[in-house]
């Protein structure tokens, strides 16, 4: 029982770092909410090695700090929005056992986007940001494959030691 808490709060910890990691890096895009992903690694590392119901908690414990500590108020909505709907697509894509981890992480990078739309639908009170969704769809591809190759090595490499 305690490794599995160790872990846990390695886990978060790492999420968290991440998403510090990911907030210091500019990244030269005119188009809001374009982001690399960085502490979806890990939420995604956890939602092969630990189970589902582990990667929920550290995915939210890590929107809950990281709005606290980075994003503020309105960063929790969008965060909280993205991080729900991506794990929600995420865990039905994995227990299909049809797709790769590169797969569910795309899928998990595409829908996260659209639930941080969703919420800015909601909060602005208007549909203008619709314009962004195909851009946002094409770098939700971009970096989910990303993140599903690195987080695809990593669950190779950990399987076996937690």
């Amino acid at each position: 029982m305690r490794k599995k808490v160790a872990y846990y709060g390695i886990f978060a910890a790492l999420s968290i770092l991440m998403g510090y990691v990911e907030a210091i890096i500019p990244v030269p895009l005119p188009v809001p909410g374009i982001k690399l992903g960085l502490s979806n690694v890990i939420v995604l590392l956890a939602l092969y090695v630990m189970g589902t119901k582990e990667a929920f908690y550290i995915s939210i414990i890590r929107v809950f700090i990281s709005a606290l500590l980075f994003r503020g108020f309105l960063g929790f909505w969008y965060s909280m929005a993205g991080a729900f709907l991506s794990y929600i697509v995420m865990v039905l894509a994995m227990k299909s056992d049809k797709m790769s981890t590169i797969g569910v992480s795309v899928l998990g990078g595409i829908f996260h986007n659209l639930g941080q739309i969703a919420v800015a639908i909601i909060i602005l009170g208007r549909t203008v940001v619709v314009y962004l969704v195909p851009v946002l769809m094409v770098s939700g591809v971009a970096t989910g494959f990303a993140i599903g190759v690195v987080a695809s090595y990593c669950t190779k490499y950990l399987q076996n030691r937690i």
